[in-house]
Protein backbone atom coordinates (compact mmCIF):
# COMPACT_ATOMS: atom_id res chain seq x y z
CA UNK A 1 0.00 0.00 0.00
CA UNK A 2 2.87 2.47 1.07
CA UNK A 3 4.06 1.61 -2.42
CA UNK A 4 0.95 2.86 -4.08
CA UNK A 5 0.66 5.68 -2.22
CA UNK A 6 4.24 6.98 -3.37
CA UNK A 7 4.15 5.95 -6.97
CA UNK A 8 0.60 8.18 -6.66
CA UNK A 9 2.85 11.17 -4.92
CA UNK A 10 5.51 10.71 -7.18
CA UNK A 11 3.52 11.00 -10.06
CA UNK A 12 1.69 14.60 -8.71
CA UNK A 13 4.97 15.89 -8.18
CA UNK A 14 6.04 15.58 -11.30
CA UNK A 15 3.12 16.92 -13.27
CA UNK A 16 3.37 19.83 -10.98
CA UNK A 17 7.08 20.53 -11.93
CA UNK A 18 6.62 19.57 -15.83
CA UNK A 19 3.71 22.33 -15.56
CA UNK A 20 6.23 24.59 -13.60
CA UNK A 21 9.15 23.91 -16.45
CA UNK A 22 6.54 24.84 -18.98
CA UNK A 23 5.39 27.89 -17.81
CA UNK A 24 8.98 29.31 -16.42
CA UNK A 25 10.41 32.03 -18.95
CA UNK A 26 7.23 32.84 -20.08
CA UNK A 27 7.65 35.97 -21.97
CA UNK A 28 4.86 38.26 -23.41
CA UNK A 29 5.88 41.42 -25.73
CA UNK A 30 4.46 44.65 -24.16
CA UNK A 31 4.60 48.43 -24.57
CA UNK A 32 7.38 50.59 -22.91
CA UNK A 33 4.15 52.70 -21.06
CA UNK A 34 3.47 49.16 -19.35
CA UNK A 35 6.72 49.25 -17.25
CA UNK A 36 6.72 50.16 -13.74
CA UNK A 37 6.94 53.53 -13.36
CA UNK A 38 10.47 53.48 -12.02
CA UNK A 39 11.62 51.51 -15.00
CA UNK A 40 9.75 53.94 -17.73
CA UNK A 41 11.96 56.62 -15.41
CA UNK A 42 15.33 54.73 -15.77
CA UNK A 43 14.97 54.77 -19.67
CA UNK A 44 14.49 58.15 -20.12
CA UNK A 45 17.48 59.37 -18.04
CA UNK A 46 19.62 57.43 -18.98
CA UNK A 47 18.70 55.65 -22.52
CA UNK A 48 16.95 58.54 -23.74
CA UNK A 49 18.05 58.91 -26.70
CA UNK A 50 17.82 55.36 -27.97
CA UNK A 51 14.83 53.90 -29.82
CA UNK A 52 13.24 50.46 -28.06
CA UNK A 53 13.77 47.99 -29.84
CA UNK A 54 11.75 45.59 -27.83
CA UNK A 55 10.04 45.34 -24.41
CA UNK A 56 8.93 42.06 -22.71
CA UNK A 57 7.27 40.83 -19.36
CA UNK A 58 8.66 37.54 -18.30
CA UNK A 59 7.08 35.50 -15.71
CA UNK A 60 7.53 31.94 -13.62
CA UNK A 61 5.86 29.76 -11.36
CA UNK A 62 8.26 30.34 -8.77
CA UNK A 63 9.78 33.59 -9.73
CA UNK A 64 8.51 37.00 -9.61
CA UNK A 65 7.84 39.21 -12.79
CA UNK A 66 10.69 40.76 -14.79
CA UNK A 67 10.78 43.32 -17.37
CA UNK A 68 12.95 43.20 -20.32
CA UNK A 69 14.27 46.03 -22.52
CA UNK A 70 16.21 45.97 -25.68
CA UNK A 71 17.35 48.41 -27.61
CA UNK A 72 17.61 48.55 -31.21
CA UNK A 73 21.43 49.08 -30.79
CA UNK A 74 21.79 45.89 -29.00
CA UNK A 75 21.98 47.39 -25.56
CA UNK A 76 20.18 45.70 -22.87
CA UNK A 77 18.03 46.50 -19.51
CA UNK A 78 16.64 43.85 -17.18
CA UNK A 79 13.98 45.34 -14.36
CA UNK A 80 12.67 43.51 -11.45
CA UNK A 81 8.80 43.30 -10.93
CA UNK A 82 9.51 46.65 -9.05
CA UNK A 83 11.05 48.17 -11.81
CA UNK A 84 14.47 48.40 -10.57
CA UNK A 85 17.70 47.85 -12.80
CA UNK A 86 19.15 44.37 -12.54
CA UNK A 87 21.10 44.09 -14.95
CA UNK A 88 22.49 46.47 -17.65
CA UNK A 89 24.55 45.47 -21.11
CA UNK A 90 25.54 48.09 -23.61
CA UNK A 91 27.30 46.91 -27.14
CA UNK A 92 29.00 50.16 -27.93
CA UNK A 93 29.95 52.69 -25.29
CA UNK A 94 29.95 52.58 -21.19
CA UNK A 95 26.82 51.72 -18.75
CA UNK A 96 25.94 55.25 -17.41
CA UNK A 97 28.00 56.44 -15.05
CA UNK A 98 25.60 56.98 -12.33
CA UNK A 99 23.71 53.57 -12.45
CA UNK A 100 27.72 52.34 -11.32
CA UNK A 101 27.62 52.63 -7.51
CA UNK A 102 29.94 55.39 -6.34
CA UNK A 103 32.46 52.97 -4.20
CA UNK A 104 32.71 50.29 -8.06
CA UNK A 105 33.29 53.87 -9.71
CA UNK A 106 36.00 55.11 -7.11
CA UNK A 107 37.56 51.14 -7.13
CA UNK A 108 37.57 51.29 -11.14
CA UNK A 109 39.44 54.89 -11.66
CA UNK A 110 42.12 54.04 -9.28
CA UNK A 111 42.90 50.34 -10.79
CA UNK A 112 41.62 50.13 -14.06
CA UNK A 113 41.72 53.93 -15.60
CA UNK A 114 41.56 53.22 -19.30
CA UNK A 115 38.72 50.68 -19.21
CA UNK A 116 34.64 51.58 -19.42
CA UNK A 117 31.95 49.05 -17.17
CA UNK A 118 30.02 47.12 -20.39
CA UNK A 119 27.86 45.66 -18.28
CA UNK A 120 26.44 45.67 -14.50
CA UNK A 121 24.50 43.18 -12.54
CA UNK A 122 23.00 43.45 -9.21
CA UNK A 123 22.33 40.33 -8.02
CA UNK A 124 22.28 38.76 -4.24
CA UNK A 125 24.43 40.29 -2.32
CA UNK A 126 26.26 41.56 -5.15
CA UNK A 127 27.65 43.39 -8.18
CA UNK A 128 29.14 42.00 -10.64
CA UNK A 129 30.84 44.69 -13.30
CA UNK A 130 32.40 43.87 -17.01
CA UNK A 131 34.71 46.05 -18.08
CA UNK A 132 35.58 46.75 -21.73
CA UNK A 133 38.98 44.70 -21.15
CA UNK A 134 36.58 41.67 -20.68
CA UNK A 135 37.77 41.54 -17.17
CA UNK A 136 35.06 40.57 -14.67
CA UNK A 137 35.01 41.73 -11.40
CA UNK A 138 32.47 40.83 -8.42
CA UNK A 139 31.58 42.98 -5.37
CA UNK A 140 30.42 42.48 -2.23
CA UNK A 141 26.93 44.45 -0.34
CA UNK A 142 30.17 46.83 1.02
CA UNK A 143 31.53 46.96 -2.21
CA UNK A 144 34.71 44.59 -1.44
CA UNK A 145 36.31 43.09 -4.17
CA UNK A 146 35.76 39.48 -3.93
CA UNK A 147 36.50 38.25 -7.21
CA UNK A 148 38.03 39.01 -10.49
CA UNK A 149 37.95 37.08 -13.36
CA UNK A 150 39.71 36.95 -16.61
Amino acid sequence: MKGIVRRIVMMIMGVFMLGATATAGNGKAITLTDLPCMAQKTIKVYFGKKKVAMVKMETGFFEKTSYDVVFTNGDKIEFDGNGNWKDVSVKTGAVPAALVPQAVRTYLKANYPRTKVVEIDKGRGKCEVKLSSGLEITFDNNYNVIDIDD
